[in-house]
């Protein structure tokens, strides 16, 4: 029962991703297999890249909302981060590979058949990772608390950076693999109805030029997010603003927030009037960090509390 809870609390956008391309990467593989297109086999690879991938990372977003333990007192909340890192090894071996294989159909090119087979299969990866890719991309808008009257892929791309690990690996994969979808389906018409059998070859190995792409964006992110990186400037100026709402606390001394995940540590020293006795400065302590804590996206919060030092520390 405890487990089921996690999973409900796993990445959505992952879970359906895995789902989806599950289906998309045995249809194209099946065709690539019958066909022999090579343009075909290098987007399945790409699908079965994220199937393995996306599974991965709605593992580990399950794993990353077990709560802190006395071994682990600061909670699992880097574990996404290392799940991501390890379908970056995966999407760069099946780039690999499709770049590879895109080159043995660049230099030995071959025609091929089963063209509208190869077509209705496209379009139809096309409209299941359409369709993930805009989920993703309104999971994107939603963790980063977004305007939401706004293009929906300009935010996306803006804010990208504000959303969970998980979300973030299945925009960047779910835009290359309905651009390499489009990117097929040129590649099959301009050797289907142009003769250009080198076609093939060439969108394959930009396939892979793209899944590289995505293993870069991607394993840099979480590269990042291992390491520890500070929040973003508008998560640190929300905070401040909720701690300089307190009538008692005229400044904030030092402040330091992590983003672990898509969760945030708070450690922070703020600055009292004076006057106030030690219990009633304890009480005014507690109290805020009950406020900061009501916020879904804080995980823990150390707070300190010194008296007023009559220099402003805290630019607003």
């Amino acid at each position: 029962m405890h487990f089921l809870k996690l999973i409900k609390k796993g990445n959505i956008s992952s879970g359906l991703a895995a789902i989806g391309n599950a289906i998309i990467a045995a249809a194209k593989l099946i065709v690539a297999t019958i066909s022999g297109n090579g343009t075909m086999f290098a987007t399945g690879m790409h699908s079965l890249a994220d199937t393995v991938n996306q599974g991965f990372v709605f593992f580990g977003s399950v794993l990353a909302e077990m709560k802190p333990s006395k071994r682990f007192p600061t909670g699992f909340g880097r574990v996404i981060n290392i799940f991501c890192m390890v379908a970056v090894i995966v999407v760069t071996v099946m780039a690999y590979e499709t770049i590879k294989s895109g080159w043995e159909s660049f230099r030995h090119p071959e025609p091929t058949g089963d063209f509208w087979l190869n077509f209705v299969i496209l379009i139809g990866a096309i409209i299941i990772d359409g369709y993930i890719l805009i989920k993703s991309m309104k999971e994107i808008s939603r963790e980063a608390s977004a305007n939401k009257n706004g293009n929906l892929l300009t935010s996306a791309f803006k804010n990208a950076s504000k959303a969970a690990p998980a979300t973030r690996l299945v925009f960047y994969e779910d835009l290359v693999a309905t651009t390499g979808a489009a990117l097929a389906i040129i590649g099959i018409v301009l050797a289907q109805y142009f003769d250009i059998l080198k076609a093939d070859g060439i969108i394959s190995m930009l396939i892979g030029v793209l899944m590289l792409f995505v293993a870069f964006r991607v394993g840099y992110d979480n590269m990042v997010g291992l390491i520890g990186v500070a929040a973003p400037a508008e998560v640190e100026n929300k905070i401040a603003k909720l701690l300089l709402e307190e009538e008692s606390v005229v400044d904030i001394y030092n402040m330091r927030v992590v983003q672990e995940g898509r969760s945030f540590h708070v450690e922070a020293t703020v600055e009292l009037q004076k006057g106030f006795t030690l219990a009633e400065a304890d009480d005014i302590k507690f109290q805020l960090s009950d406020k900061l804590l009501r916020r879904p996206e804080v995980a823990d919060v150390v707070l300190g509390i010194i008296e007023d030092n009559e220099e402003q520390s805290w630019e607003v």
